[in-house]
């Protein structure tokens, strides 16, 4: 048997070596590479003979998980990404998803989850973990009350106390741009106020705080 060969991308030692100990204890599974950093791990994800790459979507400064995985998407006979995390908000799992993220999955996830998503990764299926996948049948299902990505990156920046000026530099959009998101966010929302909106997002899960 062929072993499947892993890159594994997280800016904590422990948790690189958690991830090691769990998946080598699988006769299938072996790890031939870890990187501290995204721009790190796209570097390996070109240079070796990896099949699955386990990726994070925080690294601290510099470039994050889900541009990481559009980077490693991106290379000819690119291999899978399958990202391992803590966040399951729609901020979070979007742009990964969007980026070419072959299965999303939580870091408490069991051994045995975590296995089976690398060999379904790896397979070239989706592999999806629970709360991830009801999140987008739910999305699917009531489109017309989904916030889109660029919503979702502006309710988050107002999360985080930025005023509508702050939010357009930051995104580079106009002023009305913004105030057209936030319309329709508060209309999709069923909310009158940043605050509220904010506190419904957050219960439902949409934007992390």
């Amino acid at each position: 048997m062929t072993p499947i060969r892993l890159l594994l991308a997280d800016d904590h030692p422990v948790v690189r070596a958690g991830l090691r100990a769990v998946l080598e204890t699988e006769p299938d599974l072996v790890v031939v590479a870890e990187a501290a950093t995204a721009e790190q791990a796209v570097a390996l994800a070109a240079e070796l003979d990896v099949d699955v790459v386990l990726m994070d979507l925080q690294f601290g400064e510099g470039m994050n998980g889900s541009q990481a995985t559009a980077a490693i998407s991106a290379l000819p006979d690119a291999p899978r990404v399958l990202v391992v995390t803590t966040y399951d908000t729609d901020a979070d799992t979007l742009p990964a998803i969007e980026a070419g993220a072959t299965g999303y999955l939580l870091k408490d996830a069991p051994p045995e989850e975590l296995a089976a998503a690398v060999r379904t990764a790896a397979a070239g299926r989706t592999a999806l973990a629970p709360a991830v996948a009801d999140r987008l049948m739910n999305r699917l299902r009531t489109p017309g009350t989904a916030l889109t990505r660029r919503e979702t990156e502006v309710l988050s920046l107002v999360a985080e106390g930025l005023s509508n000026h702050a939010i357009g530099a930051r995104l580079d959009l106009t002023l009305a741009t913004v105030k057209s998101h936030l319309v329709h966010i508060y209309a999709k929302l069923a909310v009158d106020s940043r605050t509220a909106a904010v506190a419904a997002a957050t219960a439902r899960g949409l934007i992390r705080r």
